[in-house]
């Protein structure tokens, strides 16, 4: 599948995008939103970002919490991008070194398993510069009644 920019408007996919358009990561009209365009790829939801001195928890290296959306957002957008909307049911997030604001990254989640409404995803955080893991995190993801067929 495509990014968002490129699917049928007709389509569920991009229907359910269209009503993303505010959200913080994602959404292309949420005036302080990240802005960061999502793709699926072999199997991999793929995207870019750079965070900014606005980004910064403490001393130039960016927030946490901001890190952790970024890794929501990849997994969730996984199912997402194939028309499935799905919500957060647990998270866990492992922070594996610090990320100097200004310091591409891109971003990687795929699904591990499936069940039911149950979908186990997991997600990265990866420095463009060397490829070093900064963050991962695994999730559960509580998809709508409607997408799991029931």
């Amino acid at each position: 599948m495509e990014s968002r920019e490129n699917q049928d408007p007709g389509s569920r996919a991009a229907r359910l995008a269209a009503g993303a358009n505010g959200c913080f990561v994602c959404g292309p009209d949420n005036p302080i939103g990240l802005k960061v365009r999502f793709r699926l790829e072999d199997g991999v939801c793929r995207g870019e970002f750079t965070p900014l001195t606005e980004h910064r928890g403490y001393d130039r290296v960016t927030h946490g919490g901001l890190l952790f959306s970024l890794l929501d957002d990849v997994m969730a957008n996984w199912l997402w991008l194939q028309g499935e909307q799905a919500f957060t049911a647990r998270a866990d997030v492992r922070y594996r070194a610090h990320l100097p604001t200004g310091t591409p990254v891109r971003l990687e989640g795929r699904c591990v398993r499936r069940k039911g409404r149950l979908a186990v995803m997991e997600g990265k955080v990866i420095r463009q510069d060397n490829d070093e893991v900064v963050a991962e995190a695994t999730g559960s993801f509580m998809l709508r009644a409607a997408e799991a067929g029931e």
